[in-house]
């Protein structure tokens, strides 16, 4: 299902993107005003992978972002951010069909516990008009889609003694990430926003849990691990109102 959902955001996002883009040049000429925002987060990260294979939400653990971002059309912004957060699962919170834990995670007794920093660019839509002077409510709903790079250190230890202490590591992995998700816009002010956000973190690597390359047996290594943020934010706009050409002399 996230699978999918990643998907269509993907797809929305590159399509309305695209047309745009195709506008931003005709509107750069004629618009005489330009916005950036400064802002600070705080939410939630949690994880999905082996350990954890739906998301689960006593996963959540405490996260803080920064960010810039900068107007490019009435449509598009453009947003550099980073993100920091814990990283928590175990197989015991598992739920089978039957109610309880299942057999393979009952047996594999795993928990990891860690965090992630992240740096990346991503390209919002706006389908509002956010910064419109006319309206008396500046809000807008918006979806993202960009790319970064991730550090995830993580500790992954198990219950079951029979599995042996070299089942029990503790690293730090580099690697790319795609963030995309869906989030909300309101000005409270001419300066002053408030923001709501929540999306996928899709990482090209099984390791953040530390098992990708375990026994065959006990993980699934065809399956890449995941990571969420969701969060509120307030950020501070600043204004930029450019000279029209005749009148730069």
């Amino acid at each position: 299902m996230i699978n999918n959902i990643f998907r269509c955001a993907l797809l929305v996002c590159l399509t309305q993107i695209g047309g745009a883009f195709f506008c931003a040049s005709a509107q750069a000429q004629i618009e005489t005003q330009r916005t950036s925002e400064l802002g600070l987060g705080l939410g939630m990260t949690n994880y999905r992978g082996e350990i954890a294979p739906q998301y689960q939400i006593n996963n959540n653990r405490p996260a803080i972002t920064a960010f810039y971002r900068r107007d490019v059309s009435v449509p598009v912004t453009l947003r550099g951010s980073l993100l920091a957060g814990l990283l928590r699962a175990d197989d015991g919170s598992v739920t089978g069909v039957g109610g309880g834990v299942p057999p393979l995670q009952g047996y594999r007794g795993s928990n990891v516990k860690g965090s992630v920093l992240e740096a990346a660019v991503a390209v919002e839509y706006n389908f509002l008009d956010y910064h419109a002077r006319k309206q008396k409510v500046h809000f807008t709903p918006y979806l993202f889609i960009g790319l970064g790079g991730y550090y995830a250190n993580t500790r992954t230890e198990t219950t079951n003694p029979s599995l042996g202490p070299a089942y029990n590591r503790s690293a730090g992995h580099l690697g790319l990430v795609v963030p995309a998700g869906v989030g909300l816009k309101y000005a409270l002010s001419q300066h002053i926003n408030l923001g709501l956000e929540t999306g996928v973190r899709k990482t090209f690597s099984d390791q953040l849990d530390n098992l990708g390359d375990q026994d065959p047996l006990l993980v699934n290594a065809h399956d890449k691990d995941w990571y969420y943020y969701s969060g509120l934010s307030v950020s501070y706009t600043f204004y930029k109102v450019r000279c029209p050409p005749q009148y730069k002399n």
